[in-house]
């Protein structure tokens, strides 16, 4: 620990990347309790029917954990942005920084103003051209667009997703920016370890593995009919167990990847890692399905409703198991240098 972690402004400056994460979380809060209220006033048009739909399961149920997940990511890249400015600028140069939440803070405001009044607007125009009646509907017929409409949903939410991501660097961006003359004069391998980096690189990763494991379960239930059947309970499970799952595999896996030596977060490397075993595992898993369906085809082994249990416990077991050991396998190449 340097002397200089005992100042007021360096003690500022460690906080800082709780602060992002907290700043982001909590101004993502205000812009979603605006916007509805926005939509569900009295006086707005549309305002009884949108109670009405946000009053089905099917709909408050994705809903609410789609932000929720959202929040998540951004608040774990909020906080990779602001651990990162120390480690690799050095506590004082941070602390010299003018004002980084404040400007933090506006930046990712006029970020979401952006998104939420000019780029959803527009997906939704585009979206409304594949609707029975739109303009691509009636040129290109009903057996195209239903192929097309759900490679355009799952357009919207990269687009989506990349936005979010965007959104966060860029106002991490113009917070840190007054730094980087500073930068190349201090050194960021003094910076004190608050808390256990290994648990620091398992946290990150988890968050952004389940993040990602929810967000590709939205993009697919948006064109899917798999969960259209279940009620409010069972909606609940199935949206609250796979995140939560896939966050506590990849923990364990980032958590057995870092080991007890690692000396520096470096944040980023475990959003790689992360990014990359999530790759991983969705591909694995899908050939390995697509592998065990073909044999079953091939040897009439699948028409019973046993077998098709005995198939997907056998899928959550190999996603279990790839999860894990590719988490660990991602952290542990991208930290070597660390470990």
């Amino acid at each position: 620990m340097t002397a200089t972690s005992s100042h007021p402004q360096a003690r500022q400056a460690l906080r800082l990347p709780r602060d992002f994460a907290l700043i982001t979380v909590a101004i993502d809060a205000v812009m979603v309790l605006v916007n509805m209220t926005l939509q569900l006033w009295p006086d707005s048009p549309n305002a009884e029917q949108l109670r009405s739909a946000y009053a089905l399961p099917g709909v408050w149920v994705p809903m609410v954990f789609s932000i929720g997940m959202a929040w998540v990511l951004a608040a774990a890249l909020a906080w990779s942005h602001g651990r990162n400015a120390l480690e690799k600028r050095g506590v004082d140069s941070v602390a010299r920084l003018p004002q980084p939440r404040v400007r933090y803070g506006a930046a990712y405001v006029v970020v979401l103003l952006l998104n939420f009044y000019a780029l959803s607007p527009l997906l939704y125009d585009l979206q409304l051209l594949f609707m029975p009646g739109g303009r691509l509907h009636e040129s290109l017929g009903d057996t195209s667009m239903r192929a097309a409409m759900p490679v355009f949903m799952f357009l919207q939410s990269v687009a989506q997703l990349i936005v979010l991501v965007l959104g966060v660097w860029l106002a991490a961006w113009f917070a840190l920016r007054a730094g980087r003359a500073d930068a190349s004069d201090t050194r960021g391998d003094d910076v004190p370890a608050a808390s256990s980096p290994r648990r620091a690189v398992a946290l990150v990763g988890a968050s952004v593995f389940a993040s990602l494991q929810m967000w590709s379960g939205a993009a697919l239930s948006r064109w899917s009919s798999v969960s259209q059947g279940l009620d409010g309970a069972g909606l609940l499970v199935a949206w609250v167990v796979p995140p939560l799952a896939a966050f506590a595999l990849a923990f364990w896996g980032g958590w057995l990847g870092a080991t007890a030596g690692l000396s520096r977060v470096r944040p980023f490397r475990a959003v790689a890692a992360s990014v990359l075993a999530f790759a991983l595992v969705q591909i694995g898993c899908i050939a390995i399905a697509l592998a065990w369906l073909a044999l079953a085809v091939w040897l009439h082994g699948l028409n019973s409703a046993g077998s098709l249990v005995g198939f997907a416990l056998a899928l959550v077991l190999v996603y279990t198991l790839l999860a894990v050991l590719l988490t660990r396998a991602a952290t542990r190449g991208f930290y070597r240098r660390y470990l």
